[in-house]
């Protein structure tokens, strides 16, 4: 992968911003086309993502075909056998594990490779192989490859998740969409792109209920039609806007803001001094000041792990100690290191981490994007740090962001570079 820079100094973001389709939403939405031989159309699809652009290649190893209609709509056709054994030898990502699930559900065996992505932690995949071998698959690793195989076809069965896995529970909505019976999947992870997900399969034919946070009971059908499908609002990009109007003193509309999705990230952040306020379908952020803050990561309807990278950089400019805990993943604290190269104290115990803000005094320096959020987390440190700050290996960030330099441009943002 490209080494890619991002340069950023201190600037003041004003202006409107439009927000892509959901990276974490589009990428599931890709793994569930291979459950159909019909045309998948997906509108408001962030095209220009590397993880999304790698999983169209993964397609078109197996067999599918793409095609851009324009730059945020995609045609996804089949006019052959897919193949079951996706040979890959570029980076992975994490998404095979779901492929693995499509593969497995439609075709009764698959091989991928094993899967990458961010690397936050222990992420271990023992969930999806689980929920594969209660529907009735045997799931092995083969060399740098995970397979499945079942007899006949998957049968539904009662799934009970230890714990919330969002992941998990898209292997179990997909494959459990074409196994013969009912399959019911308990305590799953309720967020807004799974429900995107299930919305997209249920008009493909798929018989899926969800009884709020309890289970989703998905009756199996034997195949699925094409679909016309639009792709939600990304709320990491939403919170990302609305974090760099604050930690720049700058005023940044917002429109089409998942609302719904962020109520308590949107709680918290105007207790901690954002100037927030609601627009006919978008959100005003008038800046503000970055007051400390205590938060602790968990299952939607609360803060998303991904967003954490993000609060450490709104605490960096913070007066006062600020204390995030990570649950799910402990290990993603390794973007305090590069900032404290900018000038942030920061002190880890256990599952928290502590940032000593000072309001703003931070130095622009040479940084490393150690994954996606860690990237755009000290993106928004150099809006606020006196001098350059540059990024290297921003293709991290071309991983989740669609246009950001040309949009940071367009709010009045002092950058340079590349992340794609």
């Amino acid at each position: 992968m490209t080494s890619n820079v991002l340069v950023v100094s201190k600037s003041r973001l004003e202006g409107q911003i439009e927000l892509s389709g959901a990276k974490n939403s589009a990428l599931k939405l890709l793994a569930a086309s291979i459950l159909s031989e019909d045309n998948i159309v997906l509108e408001n699809y962030p095209s220009q993502l590397l993880d999304a652009q790698i999983h169209v290649d993964m397609l078109h190893a197996l067999g599918k075909e793409t095609m851009l209609i324009s730059a945020d709509t995609i045609l996804i056709k089949e006019s052959s056998n897919l193949k079951t054994n996706l040979t890959w030898e570029d980076r992975s990502i994490r998404n095979t594990l779901l492929i693995l699930g499509a593969l497995t559900a439609r075709f009764g065996e698959a091989r991928v490779p094993l899967p990458g992505g961010c690397k936050l932690g222990e992420r271990k995949y023992d969930l999806h192989v689980m929920v594969l071998e209660a529907l009735g698959a045997r799931v092995w690793e083969e060399d740098d490859y995970l397979c499945s195989k079942v007899k006949d076809r998957l049968l539904g069965t009662d799934i009970h998740l230890p714990m919330r896995s969002t992941g998990a529970t898209e292997n179990a909505i997909l494959a459990g969409s074409l196994a013969k019976g009912v399959t019911r999947i308990w305590n799953p992870h309720i967020r807004p792109e799974i429900l995107d997900l299930i919305t997209m399969l249920n008009d493909m034919g798929a018989h899926i209920k969800v009884f709020g946070q309890e289970h989703i009971e998905i009756t199996g059908v034997e195949q699925l039609k094409g679909v016309r499908h639009k792709v939600i609002a990304d709320s990491m990009e939403a919170i990302t806007w609305l974090a760099a109007a604050v930690i720049t003193k700058g005023d940044i509309e917002i429109h089409d803001f998942p609302y719904r999705d962020l109520e308590v990230v949107l709680t918290h952040l105007k207790a901690a001094g954002a100037k927030l306020y609601k627009g006919e379908n978008s959100l005003i952020v008038r800046g503000g000041c970055c007051y400390p803050i205590e938060v602790s990561t968990g299952p939607h309807p609360g803060i998303n792990s991904d967003v954490q990278p993000i609060l450490a950089a709104w605490a960096a400019q913070a007066q006062g100690e600020s204390r995030i805990i990570d649950l799910r993943f402990p290990g993603r604290y390794g973007y305090a290191k590069e900032m404290a190269r900018m000038g942030v104290q920061y002190g880890i115990s256990g599952d928290m981490l502590k940032v000593m803000g000072n309001n703003g005094g931070l130095i622009g320096t040479e940084v490393k994007a150690l994954d996606l959020r860690a990237g755009i987390a000290l993106t928004l440190c150099g809006l606020a740090a006196e001098g350059e700050t540059v990024i290297t290996d921003a293709w991290q960030i071309g991983r989740g962001y669609v246009d950001l330099i040309p949009k940071l441009k367009a709010l009045g943002a002092n950058c340079s570079g590349s992340i794609g």
